[in-house]
């Protein structure tokens, strides 16, 4: 092999010269190929030897395991307090603030007390410190997930059951009723963060953290939206201050917004004049924050001021006894003792548990890899995995309910200056010092307050409406995926709206290898490059040679269109070259029997010519009518000029326009067994018709595939596959001067 290229010194002086290269080697084939070159020599193991591999304990092996599992062992003692520390404390700090009351705020989503949103906002937080491999995320309470857990909590406990025992005239008076509703749907919550959370810890040990790739950015967003449309309805009636049920399955939306317009009326205008006042003054905090970013040391944290003044107002107006506004009501001081979830409920709320545990994961890793990517830092999806198992396992035996990502504390403690897992630990700690200490101080805060919080921190995920205009413009296939996500979730429920649009998305895969682009390939004039022929003008063909390329791999699902769009595109479908040949060869045959039978009639009528003057006449009427004219009878000729062009044809044997037929494998990842034998029926039925099929650019996967396929036999061997396209193409040139000078010679 010979290889130049210009100097560096020339295309510094002529930098508008564009750089070349010029290669002299041999024509590749597989066959070639791998002649010329070596395998490395690989012993293959047996299972026993692999089991043995992988049991096998070294004391840097178990100090691996060891900071992979526990990761505060590796940076905790490289932590750089003088540069790390005052940050982490200012953004521990401002994300604890904003912390608390999105606590408070999305218990009401998970349909249990508020005080269960700080006990979530405390366990989990903390022990994602140790096992966390992401600095910059903020673990605890989320919209999405809390709307979930209220869904399955409001289905499993719906207000009809409780009411059974209790007087119905008092029955929305009863402390009784409450409290034994709202018991039953605690331990439903905290049962669903165990069976969540040790199916995260169970995906996370055997290393399935690639299951949210499933999950792809257009489903995640319409179904998050989905969810805010859920969480922004079930809100409602905090803000108007009326009492209905909440409702949970299909239909809820709708359910939910006709129980409100059926009690507007009875809006609590104290209520709703708090909840509008908030709304406004969070909305003005969050624009000023926005604007004033680089400005302000630290954002504004409006959501802990809007909860000290809503808390301030309800007490010294004593809203709840004077104008019947909710309030939170009874915060215990102290922490619960530890207890165990009711194993019982697991069978009725499994397929709820494993739609929260890849939700929560999805959201936390896609944050994750957002802050990683920025910061310059790697995480482990495995390892995220099961520091979310272990943080909503461990946290449901201390009452707290499924926990994520939040995604607007993330960005807080991001843009705050928080540079590790410390920021977090402070914010937990924060919490912890409200629920033993001062938590009773916010018992009067209204109800309608929590539900603006919550109503605003939707803002977000309600821009995403603005991804339908996006995915029109860039892809059809995924604003199909969207809206299936989001209209699924809107109308079957959050969890059933999920699987419909996990179903849906891998539809649209399967469509996409379904329906592959098919295109004909030509070569830039003096390159070796291929491309397009109807995309670009300077492409052009050789002439006699095809070069077809899918951009698709070949499997039982297309093997059937792969091979009609080989025959559309290319020109040549062989079993019609072959139908017309025998056609063509069974009218040659006809006519020939229709000659030898005029020429039978002619020499009986010569035999039978006994007179002189007979014969005269019969040789003039042979030599006008039946005697063959150079080699044929002139009544066959008459017949065969009084044919049309078209039946013309039928003597000619029908061939096609092309010699070579090279197809591109060079977008197919796989060849299942249905393709092998696809494409061996593809080489032999044009072989029939005399066109040679190659196939260029096939990978080594690939080939290993087909070789255990046993796809290489007598008639299809290594030598029809070649290194390049242009490989085939100068093989198949070479190949087409041969067979020409072969028939010039004869």
């Amino acid at each position: 092999m010979r290889s130049t290229m210009e100097h560096a010194q020339e295309h510094e002086a002529c930098p508008e010269q564009t750089q070349k290269y010029c290669v002299e080697r041999p024509i590749y084939n597989q066959e070639l190929l791998q002649g010329q070159l070596h395998r490395r020599e690989r012993t293959p193991q047996t299972l026993r030897q692999k089991i043995a591999h992988s049991c096998r304990c070294s004391s840097k092996k178990a100090k691996s395991h060891l900071y992979s599992f526990l990761p505060i062992l590796k940076w905790l003692p490289r932590y750089p307090v003088k540069e790390y520390l005052l940050g982490d404390i200012i953004s521990g700090i401002s994300t604890g603030v904003m912390q608390l009351p999105q606590g408070l705020a999305y218990a009401l989503l998970a349909a249990v007390p508020p005080v269960f949103g700080l006990y979530s906002s405390f366990y989990p937080v903390f022990l994602y410190t140790f096992f966390g491999t992401s600095k910059h995320i903020s673990i605890g309470t989320f919209a999405v997930i809390s709307m979930m857990v209220g869904g399955v909590a409001v289905r499993q406990v719906p207000d009809e059951i409780i009411s059974v025992g209790y007087n119905s005239t008092n029955i929305t008076d009863s402390l009784e009723y409450y409290h034994a509703r709202d018991t039953k749907r605690v331990q439903v919550a905290v049962t669903l963060a165990f069976l969540s959370g040790i199916i995260q810890l169970c995906l996370g040990l055997l290393r399935f953290g690639f299951v949210a790739i499933y999950l792809t950015e257009p489903l995640v967003r319409g179904f998050t939206t989905a969810a805010a449309v859920h969480v922004f309805t079930s809100q409602l009636k905090y803000l108007l201050g009326i009492k209905t049920n909440r409702y949970s399955g299909p239909l809820s939306v709708v359910y939910s917004i006709a129980a409100v317009l059926s009690k507007i009326t009875t809006t609590n205008i104290a209520a709703l004049i708090v909840g509008l006042t908030c709304i406004v003054l969070l909305l003005i905090g969050k624009e000023i924050n926005l604007r004033f970013k680089k400005k302000l040391p630290v954002p504004i944290p409006m959501e802990i001021i809007v909860v000290i003044i809503g808390t301030g107002v309800s007490a010294g107006m004593n809203l709840n006894e004077s104008y019947r506004v909710d309030v939170v009501g009874n915060i215990p001081q102290g922490l619960r003792a530890p207890a165990v979830p009711e194993i019982q409920l697991i069978p009725a709320i499994f397929v709820d548990a494993i739609a929260i545990a890849i939700v929560g994961f999805s959201m936390a890793v896609s944050m994750s890899k957002i802050f990683a990517l920025k910061h310059g830092y790697t995480i482990d999806g495995n390892q995220e995995l099961i520091a979310l198992g272990i943080c909503n396992s461990v946290g449901s035996f201390f009452q707290s309910f499924s926990i994520t990502c939040s995604m607007s504390r993330s960005l807080v403690q991001e843009s705050t200056g928080g540079k590790t897992q410390i920021a977090g630990a402070l914010s937990s700690v924060m919490v912890l010092l409200v629920i033993v200490a001062i938590g009773y101080l916010f018992e009067p805060l209204p109800q309608t307050v929590l539900a603006a919080i919550v109503m605003v921190n939707l803002k977000g995920m309600f821009k995403q409406f603005g991804d339908v205009m996006h995915f029109w413009r860039t892809s059809r296939i995924e604003l199909a995926i969207w809206l299936v996500a989001f209209v699924a979730s809107l109308l079957l429920g959050l969890d059933y709206g999920l699987l419909t649009a996990v179903a849906f998305a891998m539809i649209t895969v399967i469509y996409r290898t379904q329906s592959p682009q098919y295109r004909i390939l030509g070569q830039i004039p003096d390159t070796d490059i291929y491309c397009d022929v109807e995309e670009y003008e300077e492409v052009k063909e050789y002439p006699g040679i095809k070069i077809f390329q899918a951009n698709a791999s070949l499997y039982f699902a297309n093997s059937e269109s792969y091979t009609s769009a080989l025959k559309k595109k290319t020109g040549v479908d062989p079993c019609a070259v072959l139908a017309a040949r025998r056609k063509a060869q069974k009218r040659h045959a006809r006519e020939i029997k229709a000659a030898n039978e005029l020429r039978k009639k002619a020499v009986l009528k010569l035999v039978n010519s006994s007179t002189n003057d007979v014969e005269a006449s019969v040789k003039h009427e042979i030599a006008t009518d039946e005697l063959p004219v150079n080699g044929k009878f002139a009544s066959a000729d008459a017949s065969v000029q009084d044919k049309s062009p078209d039946e013309h044809e039928h003597f000619v044997e029908p061939k096609p326009n092309i010699h070579s037929l090279i197809l591109d494998f060079t977008p197919v990842n796989f060849v299942d067994s249905v393709g092998a034998k696809t494409l061996k029926s593809i080489i032999k039925e044009y072989k029939e018709v005399g066109v040679c099929v190659c196939i260029a650019s096939c990978s080594g996967p690939v080939m290993n595939e087909l070789t255990r396929l046993k796809f290489f036999d007598n008639t299809v061997t290594r030598e029809l596959l070649f290194h390049s396209i242009h490989d085939a193409v100068l093989a198949c040139q070479v190949k087409d001067r041969s067979a020409s000078q072969t028939n010039f010679d004869l």
